[in-house]
């Protein structure tokens, strides 16, 4: 096991391709032993190793300690507070130790207008399979889309009978204008954001830096749920719409349902990293602290820059404490492994009314 990461060299930390993707869990009390997150609820305790868990996802009834966060960022282990099955992200943390790598090359995609272009354009690829966008400008891309989804949503009222007259959507609150089939959209479209910015975070991508989307904090979450919106959100906002289930909660509970059973966590996983590192580039991702340097690209960091009797040494010659570079490790990405720890539901009989129910205990 590593040590502790300002002990410990780069190349002890657990790669992210080797570790599991996620790890989610509802109802639970999270602890650390040694170098072990334990997870008790009222049916099973498990151990997770925290040096091979990618991204932890704290959903609603966990309660987690101080040193397993502290456990989990010396680790390099990204932690988000979720909704159930991770289907709205609330917060998120992450450790000191992660690589900045994949927000390095997603920044110099997104601020060179010919790279960007050729993202975006791989963005509408993938919602028009077997058509050629390869030449197609944002405003024909953009063109296209609209019709794409004006078409989706005349197919989706004639099967499920539910009259559609527009999308209507209020600024700063999505559920204050439009009727049930628009109030469950925006819920289903919430509740995909939060499992989209989840991965983007775990990956160690920006969420604020997208490629369609821009100005907006959350523009690359945006671009990666528009991908599905088609084929999750808009069905089961109809479906529900026609079953008579209007409530945001129905939206959210039938999207990780649906989340649940095709894997769309893996999925998502598998379309950041082909968008922002197509096979065939060349690029890694060092885990390596190093300073910037405008001649050198990067010299090594934790070294004394000073010569030993007057001013710092000139660009490209390193003093004698220097330490050699560590070399490149592999590209950061996440495996393909997902596992869920739910405890079992409360179960807490009424008390008497004679017996009033204790206030809960307040930290010393």
């Amino acid at each position: 096991m590593a040590d502790i990461w300002w002990k410990a060299d780069p190349h002890d930390l657990h790669r992210i391709v080797d570790r599991v993707s996620s790890v989610y869990v509802e109802r639970s009390h999270l602890d650390r032993d040694e170098n072990a997150v334990v997870v008790v609820n009222r049916r099973e305790t498990v151990r997770v190793p925290a040096a091979m868990i990618a991204v932890l996802l704290l959903g609603p009834g966990t309660r987690v300690t101080h040193g397993a966060i502290r456990l989990l960022a010396d680790s390099g282990t990204a932690v988000c507070w979720v909704g159930e099955q991770g289907v709205r992200m609330y917060a998120t943390g992450l450790g000191p130790s992660r690589s900045s790598g994949l927000l390095h090359r997603q920044a110099w995609l997104v601020t060179r207008p010919k790279e960007r272009l050729g993202v975006a354009r791989a963005m509408y690829g993938m919602r028009f399979p077997g058509e050629d966008v390869s030449r197609a400008t944002m405003q024909q891309l953009r063109g296209r889309e609209g019709t794409r989804f004006r078409r989706l949503y005349q197919e989706h009222s004639r099967r499920t009978g539910v009259p559609w007259n527009g999308r209507v959507y209020k600024a700063g609150d999505a559920f204050a204008a439009g009727d049930d089939i628009n109030r469950l959209l925006s819920a289903a479209n919430a509740a995909l954001y939060g499992i989209c910015h989840a991965v983007i975070v775990g990956l160690g991508a920006s969420p604020g830096l997208g490629f369609v989307h821009t100005g907006s904090a959350l523009s690359f979450v945006l671009d990666i749920a528009d991908l599905y919106k088609a084929e999750y959100t808009l069905p089961l906002a109809f479906d529900l719409t026609a079953q008579g289930l209007p409530e945001e909660r129905d939206a959210r509970i039938g999207l990780r349902d649906r989340i649940t059973e095709t894997q769309l966590l893996a999925r998502i996983v598998t379309d950041v990293k082909r968008l922002l590192n197509p096979p065939g580039t060349d690029f890694d991702t060092p885990e390596t602290s190093e300073l910037w340097d405008e001649r050198l690209g990067t010299v090594s960091a934790g070294v004394n820059w000073s010569t030993p009797d007057g001013p710092p040494a000139p660009p490209g010659h390193p003093t004698p404490d220097t330490t050699p570079e560590h070399p490149p490790l592999t590209p950061t990405g996440m495996g393909d492994q997902h596992i869920a720890i739910i405890g079992p539901e409360p179960d807490t009989p009424p008390q008497p009314p004679h017996e009033p129910t204790r206030p809960p205990e307040q930290p010393t």
